[in-house]
């Protein structure tokens, strides 16, 4: 709870946030009142008063429904997408890690700009420098868009059915078999049969360790 407010106030703010979110747009007094089960619109405009003293929150009384969330230093606050974050990926050797089977360790928050609409995506850790030229290093995070198949070039978390692990490689599929290849001058790509190969995931975003 931000410091300073009221039982009262956090619940507001609260319902203000999931409110936002769920709708796109913010509640009126009386969708507060109901919403927080407070006795009148009164109350619920004191306290409105108290969160935008503490910077919490923005109104603007000339328009209805016009209420905007703050970072209580009186910036609009940043709407995030909360992203699972599964494990680790190898970028070099793969290592197990099927995403489908892996409970959450984590949860990641991105920007909507990060996440840019895209629904169900999941985080993996590297592990390894295969991806090193791609500006993607050992402790980084690649944030995923669920795919089972991808475009030539784009990079991805394959699954390899035969060895039962996972790697993050660029994919080109090439004919009967599919090459994996690193983003590291020093390493050589990976050869499989296309179908011992299951693309899982394209890599939206990086998330850098350091």
């Amino acid at each position: 709870m931000p410091e300073g407010l009221s039982e009262k106030q956090q619940l507001i703010l609260d319902f203000l946030e999931t409110f936002i979110a769920e709708h796109d747009y913010p509640p009126s007094i009386r969708d507060i009142q109901n919403g927080c089960n407070i006795s009148s619109t009164s109350v619920v405009d004191y306290n409105l008063k108290r969160l935008e003293e503490k910077g919490l929150i923005r109104r603007d009384r000339e328009v209805s429904r016009a209420i905007e969330l703050l970072n209580g230093q009186g910036e609009r606050r940043r709407r995030t997408v909360a992203v699972p974050l599964l494990g680790r990926i190898a970028a070099g050797i793969p290592i197990p890690a099927h995403p489908d089977q892996v409970a959450p360790e984590d949860l990641i928050e991105l920007t909507e700009e990060q996440a840019g609409g895209r629904a169900n995506l999941f985080a993996l850790r590297v592990q390894g420098t295969s991806m090193i030229d791609a500006l993607i290093n050992d402790g980084d995070i690649v944030v995923l868009e669920p795919r089972q198949a991808a475009d030539p070039g784009e990079m991805v978390a394959a699954w390899i059915e035969d060895r039962g692990e996972t790697t993050l490689k660029r994919y080109y599929p090439e004919g009967a078999r599919v090459r994996l290849q690193p983003m590291n001058s020093t390493m050589a790509p990976i050869y499989e049969d296309a179908d011992n190969v299951r693309v899982q995931g394209r890599v939206v975003a990086t998330i850098r360790a350091y």
